[in-house]
C-alpha cells in the first residue's frame, strides 16, 4: 500500500507544496516571476497580487491581466495562485469573478487577505466556490492571509476548514493593528523573533497548521538587498517556529528560502532507507541502524521525502515509489 494510504488513517495527511511563494504586482514582474519560475522549475509558487498590485481604477483591467497570465502557455507548471482583494473591498467578488472565469481550471490557488473572522473566510470560499463551479473546477485551494485579531483569535477554526491549504503571516499590518504599541522594528528582524506579541501571533498559526495538515507560510523579509538577512530570518522560521514555506517580494529571495526550507541530503537518504524497509515489512515495526522505527516515525520521514520533492531535490531511486 502507498505511504499515504497508511500512515495518515484517522489523521490529517499534511499538504504539500512548494516552500517559496513569491509575490509579483506589476506586469513587468509577473512576466519576470514567470520566466524564473519556467528557468527553475516548479520549486516556488507565484502569487500575482490584485490587492497591492492594482491601482486605483484599474482594478478590472488588473484581474483581466492577471487570469489572463495564469492561463497562458508561459504557465507551464499550474503553480500561479492570485490574492484578490479583502471581502468588504468592492472589487473582492470581481476579482474572483474575473480570474475564475478566465483561468479556474490552471488556478493553483486563491489568497483572501485581512479576514476578522472564520466566519469571513467562510463567506469568502463561497463566494470564489460559486464563481469557480460555473468555470468548471471544484474545491479551489484557498490560502487565508492572518493578519487581523480577529483571524488570530480564529485561527485554529480558519485552520480546519477543508479547502484552505495555506495560512500566511501578515506581519506588517498585524504589527500596524496594534497602533504604536507593538514598535515598528518588530516588523524586521530581531525583532519579529522576540517581541511576545508577535512570537505568539507566528505560533499560533504555526500550531493551527500543523494541528489540520495545512502549511504555514512566514512573512516577508523586507530587505531586498541583502540574501543574507532573508536566509537568516527562513532558517529561524523554519527551525524554531516550524514553518514550512515563506513569502519573497524579489527574485533574489527565492533560491535563499529554497535552501533554508530543504531537509539535508543526509536527512533525505535516510528517510528514504528507513521508508524502504518499512514499505518491505508491511509498514510494520523495523530496526535501523540499530533504533526501533514505526509509524510515528514512518510519517515524519515520509514528509521529509515530500519536502525534498516540492523543492526539487534529488530523491534516491529507491524510494520512487513511496512519493
Amino acid at each position: 500500500m502507498h505511504p499515504s494510504e497508511v500512515l495518515f488513517q484517522g489523521a490529517h495527511k499534511p499538504v504539500s507544496i512548494p516552500a517559496c511563494d513569491h509575490y509579483a504586482g506589476s506586469e513587468k514582474l509577473m512576466h519576470k516571476s514567470i520566466a524564473l519560475q519556467q528557468e527553475l522549475g516548479p520549486v516556488f509558487d507565484i502569487t500575482l497580487d490584485c490587492e497591492d498590485g492594482a491601482s486605483a481604477g484599474n482594478e478590472k483591467a488588473h484581474a483581466e491581466m492577471v487570469a489572463a497570465l495564469i492561463n497562458s502557455d508561459a504557465n507551464q507548471f499550474n503553480r500561479i495562485g492570485a490574492r484578490v482583494h479583502d471581502l468588504t473591498h468592492p472589487h473582492f467578488e470581481k476579482d474572483v469573478s474575473i480570474i475564475c472565469k478566465g483561468a479556474a481550471k490552471r488556478l493553483a490557488y486563491l489568497a483572501v487577505p485581512k479576514a476578522e473572522s472564520v466566519d469571513e473566510v467562510a463567506r469568502a470560499i463561497d463566494i470564489i466556490n460559486r464563481h469557480a463551479k460555473k468555470a468548471g473546477r471544484e474545491n479551489l485551494p484557498v490560502h487565508v492571509l492572518i493578519e487581523t485579531h480577529g483571524a488570530l483569535a480564529d485561527v485554529f477554526a480558519i485552520a480546519a476548514l477543508p479547502q484552505v491549504e495555506c495560512l500566511s503571516f501578515g506581519i506588517m499590518d498585524f504589527v500596524s493593528a496594534h497602533y504604536g504599541a507593538v514598535p515598528g522594528n518588530t516588523m524586521r528582524s530581531p525583532g519579529q523573533f522576540t517581541h511576545p506579541l508577535v512570537v505568539r501571533a507566528k505560533l499560533e498559526i504555526s500550531a493551527a497548521c500543523h494541528a489540520y495538515g495545512k502549511v504555514p507560510s512566514h512573512n516577508v523579509t523586507t530587505d531586498i538587498k541583502e540574501p543574507a538577512t532573508v536566509a537568516n530570518d527562513a532558517a529561524r522560521a523554519a527551525a524554531e517556529f516550524a514553518y514550512t514555506r515563506m513569502w519573497s517580494i524579489h527574485p533574489d529571495q527565492i533560491k535563499p528560502i529554497l535552501k533554508a526550507f530543504s531537509p539535508r541530503s543526509s536527512e533525505v537518504s535516510e528517510a528514504a532507507s528507513i521508508l524502504t524497509e518499512a514499505q518491505a515489512a508491511q509498514w510494520g515495526p523495523i530496526q535501523h541502524n540499530g533504533r526501533l522505527h514505526d509509524r510515528a516515525s514512518y510519517r515524519y520521514y515520509w514528509t521529509i521525502l515530500q519536502r525534498a520533492k516540492a523543492n526539487g531535490m534529488p530523491i534516491p531511486e529507491s524510494a520512487g515509489s513511496l512519493l
